[in-house]
């Protein structure tokens, strides 16, 4: 009896063991409606080029000759693009732009489909950038050199002078006006700190505008908000000379003798002279002393004077020059060695152009600029205070020159 059991448990094990060895590997269709789960090939090496509210992907296809199409997810798959898959050849570039975004820091998602819709494993593109109005908001032009902006060269043309951008600058463009009235463009590369024009025309504004990329393989050019102007750009035009007059006024010092009058300033003599090709002060007073005189004409730019000294003595080495267009009621009846005559020749409406310290014997020429943006100028006066030799009535010079910006 016990027998039998057993020959009946393992012919029951037995057959369960044939029926369990029947089920078919691909039972599993059952789960995907009968098809294989296929996954067509990812697409490599994907990169972001980012842009002005739009990005530009790029990819190399997979060899998978089943792809047909691509597609690009963003923002959690609630936006999408489809790309025909035009090639499969490795070597080959597909690209994708998308417009009209935002700007913000991206994630996209790209799969391969086939014919039959099976889609690749994802392919992630993250922290992909998008640019705009925000980014142009930081852009500066490019800085022109505050120490030296522009020379003007023997033949007239002008050199500008920029320092080293400090970001990523593709260009720099500016436009001015020709000697023949025509507005002319010109560009400066990054790796370029001066551009020389040679046909500008005196007296007109130049405009630059300088362009960026936020990163080297950016899509777009990015452009400042504006145009800056150039620091104004001037030739020094020698005063005319023939046009000076002399004008005594209150508290000027007198001459020497008829033959070292005021006008001896203005004669054309280059270089220290000798006497009485000199103008000589008489000896009639003490320092501070002034002389003046009128330059015939109005200079809406004086910008810079030349005072030569005598050949050997008596020559100022500390003065101030003055400045005003109109001398009507604009003379303090006051010495120049009176403690409050700098502030009554203020009150007047007179200029201090420029405090002059010498540190030479006085002698030869001595050039140096004025202030910046002058008031219009033709009266002039110049107070000696102190001479180099340390004589306290004498004051010689030999010329006097002024140059006015244009």
């Amino acid at each position: 009896m016990k027998r039998y059991k057993i020959a009946n448990i393992c012919l029951l094990g037995g057959l369960l063991t044939v029926l369990g060895c029947s089920k078919k590997p691909t039972d599993y269709r059952e789960f995907l409606n009968g098809e294989e789960l296929v996954y067509p090939g990812k697409v490599t090496n994907p990169q972001a080029m980012p842009g002005n509210g739009r990005i530009q992907l790029v990819w190399q296809p997979s060899p998978d000759q089943s792809i047909v199409q691509y597609r690009v997810f963003w923002n959690n798959g609630a936006d999408s693009l489809t790309i025909p898959a035009s090639t499969h050849n490795t070597t080959d570039t597909v690209k994708c732009t998308i417009p009209g975004l935002s700007e913000y820091v991206y994630s996209f998602t790209v799969y391969s489909y086939d014919a039959k819709g099976n889609r690749s494993v994802a392919t992630e593109i993250s922290n992909a950038r998008v640019y705009g109005s925000v980014y142009t908001a930081t852009l500066n032009n490019r800085l022109t050199d505050a120490d030296n902006p522009f020379t003007v060269n023997e033949d007239n043309s002008v050199t500008l002078r920029f320092v080293t951008p400090d970001t990523i600058n593709i260009n720099t463009t500016l436009k001015y006006t020709n000697q023949s009235n025509q507005e002319v463009s010109k560009s400066l590369a990054p790796a370029e700190s001066m551009l020389t024009l040679t046909d500008y025309k005196f007296g007109t504004p130049v405009l630059y505008q300088s362009s960026y990329i936020p990163v080297t393989n950016a899509l777009d050019t990015f452009y400042t908000l504006r145009a800056d102007t150039f620091p104004t750009i001037f030739r020094l035009v020698q005063c005319d000379k023939s046009l000076f007059r002399e004008r005594d006024m209150w508290g000027d010092m007198g001459i020497y003798q008829s033959d070292t009058r005021v006008s001896k300033l203005w004669d054309g003599s280059v270089g220290p002279q000798g006497y009485p090709n000199i103008f000589h002060a008489d000896g009639n007073g003490s320092l501070p002393r002034t002389l003046s005189f009128d330059m015939g004409k109005v200079y809406n730019n004086l910008g810079v004077i030349e005072e030569t000294g005598r050949d050997c003595c008596n020559n100022p080495d500390q003065f101030e020059v003055w400045g005003i267009a109109d001398i009507d009621n604009a003379i303090p009846e006051m010495n120049p060695n009176e403690s409050g005559w700098k502030d009554a020749m203020m009150n007047k409406g007179w200029t201090l152009l420029k405090e002059v310290i010498r540190t030479d014997n006085g002698n030869n020429a001595y050039k140096t600029n004025l202030v910046d943006n002058p008031p219009p100028i033709r009266y002039i006066r110049i107070r000696f205070l102190h001479n180099a030799n340390g004589e306290t009535s004498y004051v010689n010079l030999s010329e006097i020159t002024f140059w006015n910006k244009e």
